[in-house]
């Protein structure tokens, strides 16, 4: 998939969940999928266009910095990721935990993507970005893998 296949599965989305790769390829830089991340940030400050992903995600980003004992980048990564705009960060309501379990049931997914995909279902998004082909699986949403997108 080329970045063209990116650019039109973003063009057909208003409402997108984003996993928690995004974030981190984002916040680290890393270098194999910045040139498909960067559209992807572009298209979520753009009026009209609304991000979606799980508190989860703080959780599983916070993790490396709080490893390294780095306050000072958790700080960062808490200030930056709860203002971006037009992203909103769901929590893991009863509501989202019966999704979650129904999903993880009939797909077979882990825990966290079942609470990341029950997230994209609760808030009613029609395409989910990761780079974990098991999200393929799931049929409220189409699925983009950012590794694909990449090249």
């Amino acid at each position: 998939m080329e970045l063209k296949k990116l650019d039109a599965f973003l063009a057909r989305h208003r409402l997108l969940a984003l996993d928690t790769c995004v974030f981190i390829y984002a916040m680290e830089g890393d270098p194999r999928y910045r040139r498909a991340v960067a559209p992807i940030l572009s298209w979520l400050t753009k009026a009209g266009n609304r991000g979606v992903t799980s508190t989860l995600t703080l959780t599983e980003l916070l993790v490396a910095p709080y490893r390294k004992g780095d306050d000072h980048l958790v700080n960062l990564f808490y200030a930056l990721l709860t203002t971006y705009p037009n992203l909103e960060w769901l929590p893991i309501s009863l509501e989202v935990a019966d999704i979650a379990a129904d999903l993880r049931a009939r797909f077979r997914l882990r825990t966290p993507d079942a609470i990341q995909a029950a997230c994209a279902v609760k808030a009613g998004a029609t395409g989910l970005i990761t780079n974990d082909s098991a999200f393929g699986r799931v049929t409220a949403f189409e699925t983009i893998l950012l590794k694909e997108a990449a090249g």
